[in-house]
């Protein structure tokens, strides 16, 4: 029997692959990294339209605001912002949070009007004008009034070595150091390949952005540029607030009470937990750890992909909840645990005034399963889905807090 999901959790699940939805008065409005809004998800979007606005209209009129604070005063980092600062002091010459996106362009590039689309989104975002420096031993942000981007370009002709010569120009901006204290932690190259094909490199330091951002900066950069290409103002409307304002509503929100009432679930569901992973290595663990990891992608073909829908809308699940099971029962598998924690990264995009934001809102939840094998796959499922729908529950707690509560042994490597 097909069961189905609570809104919520519908929302969620989208907002946990960085599907973005908002409202143009009654306009209900998406965007989707490639590849995520697959067509069973479009079509129960569509299907869930006027539920989903009617329930973005109520989170909108029935949450607190957000209020905008001064500038004059200090303002503190947001609690994943502190974490990224911490380690950037113990490894500042380490690449470790660095990320560069590429974005390819085709055709005749106005880069007058480029400049100009960039710099207004650095001026609409204050956070992309932002340094930390250090006051008193405490990180605090310091906001540049200045909104100008120092757009360097390079020519690549054509020729043999092309491809090769890119992938090094890529590597050697990715991998260049950033000085938090000292400057905004974003760099903007323009590549010239060819009269008609140019790709436009934006390194940023994690602490500015996350997964989220990019969707936003690829958007407000194509609507300004077609905009300003016609000799047109900005379309784009005011942010009401900004991510320092969040920053300190984060602070403020998170009391002692309210943290507390996070941190004895957590604790609760953390409680003897090994802090080291079972899993059986093909080769010794370094003295201190080297971040030279791997990446492994690959893709599930659409019958089958077709099949774990459907078994997750028998089940009542996300498509999300039924990979992780999966994914713990190969764990399982591989190592001979039964009792098993995943680290698993959401948006935490969960109110209306914060979703067109760039910045650092990612938080880590630690979700726990015990895998048995007197249990179906579909009882298994059932444990994992009310552990992620209990998780989402108390997300606000920030992951660095809860590492800080919990002091778990630490290992350099």
């Amino acid at each position: 029997m097909k069961q189905m999901q609570m809104i919520e959790e519908f929302l969620f699940e989208l907002r946990n692959q960085d599907i973005q939805l908002w409202l143009e008065g009654e306009q209900l409005h998406y965007s989707a990294p490639e590849g995520k809004l697959t067509p069973t998800l479009l079509a129960q979007l569509r299907e869930r339209k006027e539920e989903v606005i009617s329930f973005l209209h109520t989170a909108k009129q029935s949450v607190s605001q957000i209020k905008p604070i001064e500038r004059n005063n200090s303002l503190p980092l947001s609690f994943a912002q502190q974490m990224m600062w911490f380690w950037h002091q113990l490894l500042p010459d380490n690449p470790l949070y660095n990320l560069l996106v590429s974005l390819q362009i085709e055709g005749l590039l106005n880069v007058t009007v480029l400049e100009q689309s960039l710099n207004e989104i650095i001026r609409r975002h204050e956070n992309l004008r932002t340094c930390f420096p250090s006051v008193d031993g405490k990180p605090m942000q310091v906001i540049s009034t200045v909104a100008n981007i120092n757009l360097s370009t390079v020519e690549l002709p054509s020729s043999p070595e092309q491809t090769t010569q890119l992938k090094q120009l890529a590597s050697t901006e990715a991998e260049k150091p950033f000085d938090l204290g000292q400057g905004p932690p974003l760099r903007v190259t323009l590549v010239r390949l060819s009269r008609e094909t140019h790709i436009l490199m934006l390194t940023m330091h994690h602490i500015i952005y996350d997964a989220w951002s990019i969707g936003i900066l690829a958007r407000e950069l194509c609507t300004l540029y077609e905009a300003y290409s016609q000799g047109n103002p900005s379309p784009l409307s005011e942010l009401p607030i900004q991510y320092a304002d969040y920053a300190h509503w984060q602070r403020q929100k998170l009391t002692t009470e309210v943290l507390e009432k996070h941190l004895s679930y957590w604790r609760q569901k953390l409680a003897g937990a090994s802090p080291i992973s079972p899993l059986p290595t093909d080769r010794p663990r370094p003295q201190v750890q080297s971040f030279h990891g791997g990446l492994e992608k690959f893709q599930i073909n659409q019958n089958l992909t077709q099949k774990l829908t459907q078994l997750s809308q028998e089940s009542g699940a996300t498509l999300f909840m039924t990979m992780l099971s999966a994914f713990f029962v190969l764990l399982y598998r591989y190592s001979g645990e039964s009792d098993l924690i995943v680290g698993s990264g959401v948006a935490n995009r969960n109110r209306v005034e914060i979703e067109p934001l760039i910045g650092m809102f990612t938080n880590v939840l630690a979700l726990r399963s015990q895998c048995s094998d007197d249990s179906s796959f579909t009882e298994f499922l059932s444990q994992v889905k009310q552990t992620t729908q209990e998780a989402y529950k108390h997300q606000d707690l920030p992951f660095e807090k809860l590492v800080e509560e919990l002091s778990p042994e630490r290992n350099l490597s």
